[in-house]
């Protein structure tokens, strides 16, 4: 069993966020996989997919990006992950915009959400997935940059990385090795 949880804020008005990518990335899992999210339990939204005969859990918190990390932690606790079951998937303005980096265990950096995340759980060896948001041309609040919307002109950028970060995350929810798919998708 795999729990992939794409991170972001559920209201309306965030879904063209940076901070929303988690959620597009695990959108995009779901349309893979032909799944939608179906229920809401352990403060998530909640699909279900087979694959490789394992069941795979795809979440979107609804917990708002700060507290993303009580939905992880009662989902693993729920489905009983472990945390090589564990795939997170997140915007991070310490790359660069429409880079996607996969990295099996690191810090939070800048992310809040991943903050939620490793304080709720106590870890930090899973699977990470990472698209990167960061503009050298924009000079705004970190804040307000996240919870901006993205550019028309580079929301086609942002969908390819958000496909290309599902992808990771299916490889991984396959059982491909960690060092394989990072060679295959970041970048």
């Amino acid at each position: 069993m795999f729990l992939i949880v794409g991170l972001g804020n559920p209201e309306e008005k965030y879904a063209k966020t940076f901070h929303n990518l988690g959620f597009l990335a695990a959108g995009d899992v779901c349309a893979k996989l032909h799944t939608k999210f179906k229920k809401r339990e352990c403060e998530a939204s909640v699909a279900e997919a087979y694959l490789g005969g394992e069941k795979l859990i795809v979440a979107r918190p609804v917990t708002y990006m700060n507290a993303s990390g009580r939905a992880v932690r009662q989902l693993m606790a729920k489905y009983k992950i472990s945390p090589s079951q564990l795939v997170v998937i997140y915007d991070d303005y310490d790359l660069p915009k429409g880079h996607v980096r996969v990295r099996p265990s690191g810090s939070a950096g800048t992310h809040n959400g991943m903050r939620s995340v490793i304080a709720e759980t106590g870890l930090t060896q899973f699977a990470r997935i990472r698209i990167g948001i960061r503009d050298s041309e924009v000079n705004i609040p970190l804040i307000d940059y996240v919870l901006s919307d993205i550019a028309k002109e580079d929301y086609e950028l942002f969908t390819s990385a958000c496909g290309r970060a599902a992808e990771a995350a299916i490889a991984l929810s396959l059982g491909e090795p960690v060092d394989r798919v990072m060679t295959r998708y970041n970048g």
